[in-house]
């Protein structure tokens, strides 16, 4: 099975590339609704956000208020480690389980969506891991625009995430998305290529099918062993 590694930043048009992989017929496993999932009213990740940051987080039903979260968290560098810390070991499961229920669907190729693919060490399960990029000056405009931020909290959501140039250096494809939406699609058409080649023979055995052919082997070797000694 291949998995895809798919990354951007804030306001760069990673989820605008995220709906186009759904739309392919590609599944894409989101980090951002896995993240809302452990988020829900007693769930584990709940309890230890709630504790760390206080009820004042929370609405009248109960669940957390994100965007009063986001506040705090985007204001302070070690407020938002501690959110990261917290939910982390949570995300990681709910996603492990979500590629799993891929797999056991008889997927080829899934597309793993993780805003935090490198500063979670995530990128090493990945390959190809496919960057969102803008420059800084695109991703402030759109996200004052999007979000009616001023430009001084815009500057503070886009900073307290790892620069996208540095995420640029690592990818192993780019989709640059300076330009316009048109420009945006014909760079995703050659994306879809690309990942939809051949798998390679480990991503094959990596896959429901290629572990089947293994077992399927092994049975079949047993059985031929277990005629030959019964016939000597």
């Amino acid at each position: 099975m291949r998995i895809v590694g798919l990354t951007g930043g804030i306001a760069s048009g990673k989820s605008t590339v995220s709906n186009l992989f759904k739309a392919s017929g590609i599944p894409v496993v989101d980090a951002d609704v896995v993240a809302r999932d452990v988020l829900k009213k007693g769930s584990g990740g709940w309890k230890r956000v709630v504790a760390a940051f206080g009820e004042e987080i929370l609405l009248p039903s109960g669940e957390v208020d994100r965007p009063k979260l986001g506040q705090i968290v985007f204001s302070s560098d070690s407020k938002r480690q501690l959110l990261n810390k917290l939910m982390a070991p949570y995300i990681s499961s709910g996603i492990f389980w979500e590629i799993l229920k891929q797999w056991a669907s008889g997927a080829k190729v899934i597309v793993v969506d993780i805003p935090l693919l490198f500063e979670v060490k995530m990128d090493k399960w990945t390959k190809p891991i496919v960057v969102v990029w803008v420059s800084q000056e695109t991703q402030l405009k759109r996200l004052m625009e999007r979000d009616g931020l001023s430009e001084e909290d815009a500057r503070n959501r886009v900073m307290a995430q790892m620069p996208l140039d540095s995420k640029r250096s690592k990818a192993d494809v780019v989709i640059d998305n300076n330009g316009s939406l048109d420009d945006l699609h014909q760079q995703f058409e050659k994306v879809l290529i690309e990942i939809r080649r051949p798998l390679t023979w480990i991503e094959f055995w990596r896959s429901r099918r290629g572990a089947f052919s293994v077992l399927g082997s092994v049975i079949l070797g047993l059985s031929v062993c277990k005629q030959l000694k019964i016939g000597s």
